[in-house]
């Protein structure tokens, strides 16, 4: 008998189409489905959504379920791994339960082309939406509306997350249980799956050329050696200095394997020590940001709301509810 008391579990729901794609829909399974209880929390609920109770995946098998297009209303999230036919509409009953779902406030999550399922539902006019980069010009020209956000990872624009391609689709995922566990817990699901603990959302899609082995140190070693050094004064100089590398060499490796800047890189990964600190110890805001490597409670804060979307007290309120 379910005690009354108990509240219901996080429900995620996840559309198998016809034509399904399986990685994305293994993904959203994997990560969301696969009970864990070393975790020590109540993990999510996931269902998937079938129509007639049947569809056929891409090769011929077929994925059948007991829940049908009607779990859809009865989601807290949704998730659409990845589209099939991105020009024609989806059935209405799809586009109907998507637009009620989002209507009463379930948040809607989309891997690869499952972007273009909200943008045919009218879902992401005049918010920022992204998607695998080979075809972001179809919903730059399909739907105008849109602000089509180019070669990032994921984006999240209120209640709706769209993530790029295949790998993208676990950072986005990822994202999620971060703001809905904290970050420790995002770490072990991501340790589970041998895939790194945070790739911002705003990292580049797609690297132009892989880090290349030289004499020195790697830059992926050089990244493992500033995360213990966060809460110390690192410039760029000491990291070309600690990968043996002139500075101008260091800075084209760098874009290169990551995406991004080492300035950038610093900035978001001291932010998300922050948050790890603020899950996790009493320390009070000052230190905190003392320990995260911010030279002022100012700039802290200035960081952590650009990089979080709240402040560091609403953060630590946030996750204080969540483990009571």
């Amino acid at each position: 008998m379910t005690d009354r008391n108990t509240p219901a579990r996080h429900r995620i729901v996840t559309l198998a189409y016809e034509g399904l794609w399986p990685l994305e829909f293994g993904i959203a399974a994997e990560i969301f489905g696969w009970p864990r209880p070393e975790l020590e929390k109540d993990w999510y609920e996931f269902r998937v959504a079938c129509p007639n109770r049947s569809t056929q995946a891409i090769g011929g098998y077929a994925i059948t379920s007991p829940y049908g297009i009607e779990s859809l209303y009865e989601a807290d999230t949704i998730i659409i791994p990845g589209w099939q036919n991105i020009i024609v509409p989806p059935p209405q009953e799809i586009l109907d339960a998507v637009q009620a779902a989002h209507a009463n406030g379930t948040r809607l999550l989309s891997f690869c082309t499952g972007a273009f399922v909200f943008a045919h539902a009218g879902l992401l006019d005049g918010q920022q939406a992204t998607t695998h980069w080979r075809h972001l010009p179809q919903l730059k020209e399909l739907f105008p509306e849109i602000e089509v956000v180019d070669d990032v990872l994921y984006v999240d624009d209120g209640n709706i997350v769209t993530s790029a391609g295949s790998s993208a689709a676990i950072d986005a995922s990822l994202h999620v249980i971060r703001k809905d566990h904290g970050s420790g817990v995002a770490n072990k699901v991501a340790r589970s799956l041998v895939a790194p603990p945070h790739r911002d959302g705003g990292q580049s899609q797609y690297i132009e050329a892989p880090v290349q082995e030289r004499p020195g140190k790697s830059v992926a070693a050089v990244l493992d050696w500033a995360r213990e050094m966060l809460d110390q004064p690192l410039t760029i100089a000491c990291f070309a200095r600690q990968a043996g590398m002139s500075e101008r060499t260091f800075l084209r490796r760098f874009r290169e394997g990551t995406g991004t800047t080492p300035l950038k890189w610093l900035r978001r990964e001291r932010v998300f020590r922050a948050m790890q600190l603020l899950e996790s110890t009493p320390l009070d805001i000052t230190d905190v940001a003392l320990q995260s490597g911010f030279a002022s409670v100012e700039t802290f804060r200035t960081a952590f709301r650009q990089i979080a979307y709240t402040s560091p007290h609403a953060y630590r309120k946030r996750f204080e509810a969540i483990d009571a």
